[in-house]
């Protein structure tokens, strides 16, 4: 079965592409009314070379410089290139533009034609060679053969199908299980079957009543029939032109630069952060802020430039960039782009993108620009962990690494199990998050603590809804809390449910209030069971009456006192005595009432209600009318 690939033409208008393909193929590309009546194409065309061991979907684009978006749209997803320069012109401003938006597109196989030979004598051919191999010195096309060519005599034509059935043995072969893509450049309507979409394939495959989305629109849309070169197919993949038969899409509503792909795949963006070079041969550097036409597979979009390490970009030389698009498009990491002035006049550079769905980011900030760096520089773990950094509190899955760090779906997979487990990646709240940001949410717990200790240093702990409240900008109150979780786990945090603080906080008391202090225990130790309260303490503390209740929560929590209830507290010894007797005395089974209890602790009923209260709410006893019983021994009762 024949390898299937994509070959498409580039060069000068009236330099023969059309005419090339048609000799080669037997196809005329020119389709419309206007190309005919004017004798040039404008749109893109589409033929079928066969060579045996390889069939290929032959893109023509046109060579006028006004049709240049059309030349970029039809380049997308081309494996194999020919550049068709003329013998009685030689090399042209568009054989020039064509070579430079084929570099900056990546194109890495290709060869050369020379067509119109019939016209011209050999000395004539010859200076158009010397002047071709000047063009395309240091470009992927500096070794390529120079096939002289007629379309009119077919002179070299054989030898032309022979050369490129080489260069295509060149063609590396792509992943199978690769997710699909396709860059729509074409939709028309077949009656009785509904809106036709074409495009190269450019990863993947799809299969007849598979589910698709449709980008940007970012809905679902099945696939109802396939053709590659007018036969109906059941699959089609990587390196084929397609025809896909869409349910319940309305012509209409698809536009050329929209994609279907595999759902989850791809998602629309109109930021896009990307690798960015200027031209060598600009009179003018990109400059921040530059308006331009950005050329993005088959989509041309209105877009700003915003430059991130630099004010300009000379000629030459290459910059970070992020690019403000007027609508959303659709990219994948690495995805090569071109940027044309805005008045479509003049190619001004392109590059790669870098993360396909961003963020607008600080310019200048020197700790993003390093991991920005990382995507490219980078082996596929590093840009895994750029992608997971820059996901920020929300997280990643599997598709964001496939789109955003070049991975293949199996592989994705796998470089996040090996992450988790050399404790790069962490999962929090159903989340994956990057080790970095989890310490990042520690540290804001840990200052929103230290903040709230600082203003209150009596206070032992502090409300754990105020402390997490205090992080609602986060705007992931779950994720939050399960940090906060993790920290009481790893015993950075103290508390509860209710109560948080910093495991290494101490309270601190002025020194009034440390003498205070030991004489309010040493009241509770001597007063046992008929305490004073708390707030007759008040008249001592003088000026720091207001903190006497922090006073009493450092007692308690430092375990000198027992809350009680209210302003009720006991000595932590007399607490430990009164439960004691209290469990001798009802260890027999039977029960006591109040006034018995009170007698057993030598105080008046005023301490002996809240005390008993206390100890059925602690589980020490339980009331059964007017009596108390042992907890334990009346559940079993009950059993």
């Amino acid at each position: 079965m024949p390898r299937e690939l994509i070959l498409g033409t580039a060069g000068h208008i009236d330099h023969g592409k059309t005419s090339l393909v048609k000799a080669l193929t037997g196809t005329d590309c020119d389709r419309l009314p206007e190309e005919k009546a004017r004798g040039i194409t404008i749109d893109i065309g589409f033929a079928t070379l066969d060579l045996g061991e390889f069939r290929l979907g032959v893109v023509d684009v046109p060579g006028h410089e006004r049709f240049i978006k059309n030349m970029l749209a039809g380049a997308t997803g081309i494996d194999v290139v020919v550049l068709v320069v003329a013998a009685d012109d030689s090399v042209m401003p568009q054989t020039r533009e064509h070579l430079e938006i084929l570099k900056l597109l990546g194109l890495r196989h290709g060869l050369i034609a020379l067509t119109k030979c019939d016209l011209v004598d050999d000395t004539t051919r010859e200076v158009a060679e010397l002047e071709i191999r000047e063009l395309v010195q240091g470009s992927f096309l500096e070794n390529a053969p120079i096939i002289a060519t007629s379309a009119q005599t077919r002179k070299g034509l054989d030898e032309l199908k022979v050369a490129i059935a080489d260069i295509c043995k060149k063609v590396e072969r792509h992943m199978a299980q690769d997710w699909f893509r396709l860059p729509i450049d074409r939709s028309f309507i077949v009656q009785g079957h509904g809106t036709v979409v074409t495009g190269s394939v450019i990863s993947g495959s799809v299969h007849v009543g598979d589910e698709l989305n449709w980008q940007p629109r970012g809905e679902k849309v099945r696939v109802r029939s396939l053709q590659n070169h007018d036969q109906a197919v059941e699959e089609v993949h990587r390196g084929m032109r397609a025809a896909i038969n869409l349910a319940g899409v309305h012509h209409e509503d698809v536009i050329r630069g929209q994609e279907v792909c595999t759902p989850g795949f791809l998602k629309p963006s109109r930021v896009v952060t990307v690798r960015l070079h200027c031209l060598r041969d600009q009179k003018k550097p990109l400059k921040h802020r530059a308006s331009v036409r950005f050329h993005l597979g088959t989509a041309e979009i209105m877009g700003t430039v915003s430059l991130l390490d630099c004010d300009a970009v000379t000629p030459g030389a290459w910059g970070i960039a992020q690019v403000f698009l007027d609508e959303p498009a659709t990219a994948v990491w690495g995805q090569p782009f071109v940027v044309r002035g805005p008045s479509a006049t003049t190619t001004l550079g392109g590059g790669q993108i870098l993360q396909p769905v961003a963020k607008k980011i600080r310019r200048r900030h020197l700790e993003i620009l390093e991991r920005i760096e990382k995507l490219w520089t980078g082996d596929a773990q590093a840009r895994a962990l750029a992608v997971a950094w820059f996901g920020g509190f929300t997280g990643f899955d599997h598709a964001d690494l496939v789109r955003g760090a070049n991975l293949a779906p199996a592989e994705a997979q796998q470089t996040i199990q090996q992450l988790s487990k050399a404790g790069k990646l962490i999962l929090v709240s159903q989340r994956l998050l990057h080790v970095d940001l989890v310490g990042e949410l520690e540290e804001r717990v840990f200052g929103v603590l230290k903040k709230m200790h600082m203003e209150a240093p009596l206070l032992t702990a502090h409300d754990r809804q105020k402390v997490q409240a205090q992080l609602d900008y986060i705007g992931e109150p779950s994720l939050v809390h399960v940090i906060v979780e993790r920290l009481l786990q790893r015993r950075k945090l103290v508390g509860d449910l209710r109560k948080l603080a910093l495991a290494e906080f101490k309270p601190k008391l002025s020194a009034n209030l440390e003498k205070l202090k030991d004489k309010v225990v040493s009241a509770y130790r001597d007063t046992r069971f008929q305490p004073p309260d708390s707030t007759s303490f008040a008249s001592q503390a003088g000026g720091n009456a207001a903190n006497l209740k922090d006073l009493f929560d450092v007692l308690s929590a430092e375990g000198f006192l027992v809350h009680v209830v209210d302003n009720l507290y006991l000595h932590a010894d007399a607490e430990a005595d009164m439960r004691r007797r209290v469990q001798e005395r009802l260890q027999s089974g039977q029960g006591a009432t109040v006034a018995e209890i009170r007698d057993l602790l030598g105080t008046t009923r005023k301490f002996a209600v809240p005390l008993c209260e206390y100890l059925d709410r602690i589980g020490v006893t339980k009331r059964e009318g007017d009596l108390r019983v042992l907890a334990k021994i009346a559940s079993n009762v009950a059993t």
